[in-house]
């Protein structure tokens, strides 16, 4: 038998034209993207790419010299990216994510979204009802940070003017909201942090995050408010509320697969949650930016309650719209599968 240079070289002969010139049309690709390529050079690529993998096909079979086998291999998967790869880029990724991708993931999490939102509901109602029996309850729900002179006492003219930035709203309410907006998104990323710790934790989250709500609501209540804070609450608080909600159910579902790992084993059970519960993630923060944008600007700008209501239910059948129904012509049985 001939040594592995002699058959290399052999082997060479006949195919080393096609093998340079898919090299060309894949660096082409690399630097400049498809577009570098002319019609019949793209009807060129994946035959050159298919001829390639034929040949280190039969290079392993009659073991070839090692270098060969390298360049080949390297090749192969070159324009294995280019035949096979993402054509859309980022911003394509991000538009597919945005259409289905994210409302399907939320969907997928249908039972972890609704244990996430009853927890943080349930916080609410727990919170609103101990601090109208006993107003010093507020205290024990609410940091004192968070509060920021918003507190039982506070005159019912001062929560009034707060709501509305009649005055000092630079120094008073958008602080308030700014530690708002970083504390929900803290708690939303460690809800979903938590899931590993089989999910207890999470829910603990969302109940004290609950208990902080209800406590306010019931604070404003009890001074004739409640319409005028939930006016200022929900233009910005649709998004924020439903982005802790999902991130809450991403931690559940981490944990769920931790407790529950099901057919498969719990690593891998494990990791096919997480992958999930990071798509739902990465859309949670996309919706805490919106919600920082309302606050940052609309909430300011508009102190009609009646307008701030209308926005306010506009922003829930948007998203509930959105989550419903996007990304269902792309097969969700398919997706969850």
């Amino acid at each position: 038998m001939a040594p592995p240079t002699i058959r290399s070289i052999a082997f060479r002969r006949g195919r080393e034209k096609g093998w340079k010139e898919l090299e060309q049309l894949v660096t082409r690709v690399e630097k400049r993207g498809p577009r570098a390529l002319s019609s019949r050079e793209l009807t060129r690529l994946p035959l050159l790419y298919r001829a390639c993998v034929s040949s280190l096909s039969v290079a392993r079979t009659i073991s070839l010299d090692r270098n060969l086998l390298a360049y080949l291999e390297s090749l192969a998967s070159r324009a294995y990216c280019c035949v096979y790869g993402a054509r859309a880029g980022v911003r394509g990724a991000v538009r597919r994510f945005l259409a289905s991708g994210f409302p399907r993931a939320v969907r997928g999490l249908a039972p972890e979204v609704l244990a996430s939102a009853g927890t943080l509901a349930l916080g609410a109602a727990v919170a609103f009802f101990m601090v109208r029996a006993d107003p010093e309850l507020f205290y024990a729900f609410v940091d004192a940070d968070l509060a920021g002179g918003r507190d039982p006492s506070a005159s019912t003219e001062a929560l009034r003017e707060g709501l509305y930035g009649e005055r000092g709203v630079a120094d008073g309410l958008v602080v308030f909201a700014s530690y708002l907006f970083t504390h929900n998104a803290r708690v939303g990323m460690l809800s979903f942090g938590l899931g590993f710790a089989a999910g207890v934790p999470v829910l603990g989250l969302l109940f004290l995050n609950g208990l902080m709500l209800g406590a306010f609501a019931a604070l404003y209540h009890s001074r004739g408010l409640a319409v005028d804070l939930w006016g200022w609450i929900l233009p910005h608080g649709v998004p924020e509320l439903l982005a802790i909600v999902l991130c809450g159910a991403a931690g559940l579902r981490v944990g769920r697969a931790l407790l529950f790992p099901g057919r498969h084993s719990r690593l891998e059970n494990l990791g096919r949650a997480g992958r999930a519960g990071a798509r739902v993630v990465a859309g949670a923060v996309g919706l805490l930016l919106v919600a920082g944008l309302i606050e940052g600007f609309f909430r300011q700008l508009v102190t009609d309650v009646a307008a701030r209501y209308a926005f306010a239910i506009t922003n829930l059948a948007v998203l509930t719209i959105y989550l419903l129904r996007c990304g269902r012509e792309d097969g969700d049985e398919r997706a969850a599968g």
